[in-house]
């Protein structure tokens, strides 16, 4: 019987990425069977083709994982499109000599690659990102634009109207101060809280995000900015004097980083989330996929690293990097080692966030001088503002701008649109509250949920959903977090659009399932066709006494609008 053998996707990686430094053209391919014969026989392939047009000081290399193997060729970056055709060729090649498909045809294909090779080469483009690194300026480059510097000497060309490198004035091109953000949970926070510090200290900050991409006040646009085209688009902006950038998972593994250098990276934290894709089936895989951020520094930069995650911290030992440590406990083991060496460390201590650099400690901000985190109930908050804290420390930026920065960020649904927006109205018959954030996975729900447990309620309310991608015992263990808030009414909505392969309700029926393994009654739970419905049921039939957490997973907008709404009525009644 014939090994099952499937190409899942082929692409660019286009900067730094999880298995080398190198931009690379990837396949990612499916293997039912041993995969050493099949990554073997690609090898081989890959290094004929790559002696045929020319290309033979190339590398290669692969990473196996449950099912398959992820196959990279590295290239310049002027000819990554034609060196991902060759790479499909060369698993052409493979399966042929595993016995499946017909072999391809040097007479047709070396001749099409070479052709292909020629019209993609670009020279000058090399030349110019030769010249960037010569002289220790920033180089970011796309299909559209290619630039040298940041901010205000940032200078731009297109691809095909490039100069040569020593017509380029490089004495009046810089850099700005520069972070990277990543995480599972609660870097869209760090983020925006770190450019409010960098706002604090006098500095035009930009940062990007999964919702918007921003320099001080203006929003350049909104959507999801957390990969490459979002760190290019920002750091060209005239007005950027320091930026922090939002580096999600799928960027990383989809395109590398979009940035060759930094001055500080964090980790927030490693949790199950989107596992399946791209090679990462579990949390011990995903973990280096989030430290691919370190690429990014120098041995003399910071790499900032949350020590009550278990997976960070493990992985953060072994590497040889200069290190902040942060954590909610100062009695924590690696923070206590950390001090003992007279390392850099942020923590909580007596209702403070402490800062230890050389043996020496001080308190920095109060807790309750972050209004984010309501006054310690909403720890994870704290925690973000630690490591916003650590990449400010790093940066330079004064305790001062720490304080204020940390004070201005409010954590509402302006400042944060979506995650931990807290809202209180008084009725005639008590007061209700509303939280609406974005918790979707298990580690986000239980860190959600500690905070809900802590909120006076005579009743909880919670609308959740969840895409359809999410594996079944994602979703089990998502349920079981919500109902750590112990909620007297679960509404349940679908969400249109995202059933991604399920039949239409198959998630909100799975959820109701689990729902009722933890313990709720049937007549606990309702089921809702879309966000906006269940919200406004859940709005319409708010009393004094409830706290209503919504999940706002999609149709964020509206249903921040309704809750505007619902608090704008009632005052008007009162």
């Amino acid at each position: 019987m014939a090994m099952k053998l499937e190409l899942k996707d082929s692409r660019r990686l286009t900067g730094a990425n999880l298995h080398w430094d190198h931009p690379s053209a990837i396949l990612d391919v499916a293997i039912e069977g041993s995969p050493e014969p099949v990554v073997g026989a690609w090898e081989r392939a890959a290094r004929e083709w790559l002696e045929a047009v020319g290309y033979a000081e190339e590398q290669t290399c692969f990473r196996l994982f449950d099912g398959g193997a992820s196959l990279l060729i590295s290239a310049p970056i002027d000819v990554l499109y034609s060196m991902c055709e060759l790479n499909e060729v060369a698993w052409r090649g493979a399966l042929h000599t595993l016995g499946q498909g017909d072999a391809p045809d040097p007479a047709e294909e070396v001749p099409r690659l070479t052709r292909l090779f020629d019209e993609e080469r670009n020279p000058r483009l090399l030349e110019l990102q030769s010249a960037a690194r010569a002289h220790g300026v920033p180089f970011l480059w796309d299909d559209d634009e290619v630039s040298v510097g940041y901010g205000r000497t940032t200078l731009t060309w297109t691809p095909d109207s490039l100069p040569a490198a020593d017509g380029v004035d490089w004495s009046s091109v810089g850099s700005v101060p520069l972070a990277l953000v990543t995480g599972t949970n609660g870097k869209s926070t760090t983020v925006r809280m770190t450019a409010a510090i960098m706002q604090a200290a006098g500095f035009s900050a930009g940062l990007t995000s999964t919702d918007f991409i921003r320099v001080g006040d203006r929003i350049i646009d909104t959507g999801d900015y957390s990969g490459t085209g979002g760190a290019r688009l920002l750091l060209r902006q005239p007005d950027v004097e320091m930026a922090v950038l939002e580096v999600a998972r799928g960027g990383l593994l989809r395109r590398g980083l979009g940035v060759e250098r930094a001055d500080v990276a964090a980790v927030t934290n490693v949790a199950a989330d989107h596992l399946g894709e791209y090679g990462i089936n579990t949390v011990a895989e995903l973990i280096p996929a989030k430290f691919i951020v370190a690429r990014a520094l120098t041995a003399d930069d910071t790499l900032v690293l949350n020590a009550d995650d278990d997976g960070v911290l493990a992985h953060g030992k072994k590497l040889q990097q200069r290190t902040t440590w942060f954590s909610l406990d100062a009695e924590h083991p690696k923070i206590r080692s950390v001090l003992a060496d007279g390392g850099n460390a942020c923590f909580l201590q007596d209702d403070n966030l402490v800062a230890a650099a050389g043996g020496e400690q001080r308190p920095v901000v109060a807790v309750r001088q972050i209004p984010a985190a309501l006054g310690g109930i909403v720890r994870h908050n704290l925690s973000n503002a630690l490591a916003a804290m650590c990449i400010a420390l790093a940066l330079g930026i004064r305790d001062a701008a720490i304080r204020d920065g940390l004070a201005a960020f409010r954590g509402d649904d302006r400042d944060n649109p979506g995650r931990g927006n807290w809202f209180e109205h008084d009725t005639a018959d008590g007061t209700v509250r509303i939280v609406v954030d974005f918790a979707h996975n298990e580690h986000g729900m239980r860190a959600l949920a500690e905070a809900v447990r802590q909120m006076p309620a005579e009743r909880v309310v919670l609308l959740m959903g969840q895409a359809g991608d999410r594996l079944d015992d994602d979703i089990a263990a998502l349920v079981r977090a919500a109902c750590g808030m112990r909620p007297d009414r679960l509404l349940v909505s679908e969400l249109p659009g995202y059933e991604r392969g399920r039949e239409a309700f198959a998630v909100p029926q799975l959820i109701r399932q689990n729902a009722l393994i933890c313990g709720l009654r049937e007549e606990q739970i309702e089921i809702f066709a879309e966000p906006r419905a269940a919200t406004r049921y859940a709005l319409d039939q708010a009393r004094g006494g409830d706290l209503l957490v919504l999940l706002a997973l999609t149709q964020r907008q509206e249903a921040l609008a309704l809750v505007h709404e619902f608090i704008g009525d009632r005052s008007a009644d009162g």
